[in-house]
């Protein structure tokens, strides 16, 4: 097996992972491609795919008895905004807000266990899970590329991709935070 082969299934592995952080390894994915000038599309492809058999699975654990582990999870306070930001906007537009989860704390892993504990059909759950893995993995490889296309020192690509990709997650969860009814 080359180098190549090797680093893709090692990124299904960690794509398939619950709170194994994917970020890092796409962006290193990203930053590779960029120095050797090869194409993205391989290590989005196999992100997406370990990315939707990770939701898959808690999304079926979530079926099963998800209310106790989301439970666990809320008590960390960066846990605990996303969950509720999902809870809240979930009855209007669960497609869209499974998709926006993405980009929370633990929002992939929280939207799918309280998708299947909410019972969503699987023709919702399956198609807003598959849209919301394929935008973020692009989003974060490309993250990654376009940080070694700028910066010729690998350590230096990686590190402003994974800056960019913190600044940006902490921009969407401020936006996201849950109002309290008084707040303007």
């Amino acid at each position: 097996m080359d180098a190549s082969t090797v680093s893709l299934l090692l990124l299904f592995g960690v794509a398939a992972v619950p709170f194994v952080p994917t970020e890092v390894a796409l962006i290193g994915m990203g930053v590779a491609a960029a120095e050797r000038d090869a194409s993205l599309a391989p290590a989005i492809v196999v992100a997406v795919a370990g990315c939707l058999l990770c939701d898959y699975v808690l999304y079926e654990v979530g079926r099963r008895g998800g209310a106790t582990a989301l439970a666990r999870m809320s008590g960390r306070p960066r846990v605990g905004t996303g969950v509720r930001w999902i809870e809240q906007h979930a009855g209007r537009r669960p497609m869209a807000v499974l998709v926006v989860a993405r980009w929370l704390p633990a929002g992939g892993t929280v939207g799918s266990l309280l998708a299947g504990s909410l019972r969503w059909p699987r023709s919702v759950f399956l198609p807003a899970s598959a849209t919301g893995v394929t935008l973020w993995c692009t989003y974060t490889a490309t993250l990654g590329y376009l940080g070694g296309r700028l910066f010729a020192e690998p350590l230096v690509s990686f590190a402003a991709s994974g800056l960019v990709a913190l600044l940006l997650t902490v921009a969407v969860s401020t936006v996201a935070q849950p109002r309290s009814p008084g707040s303007a």
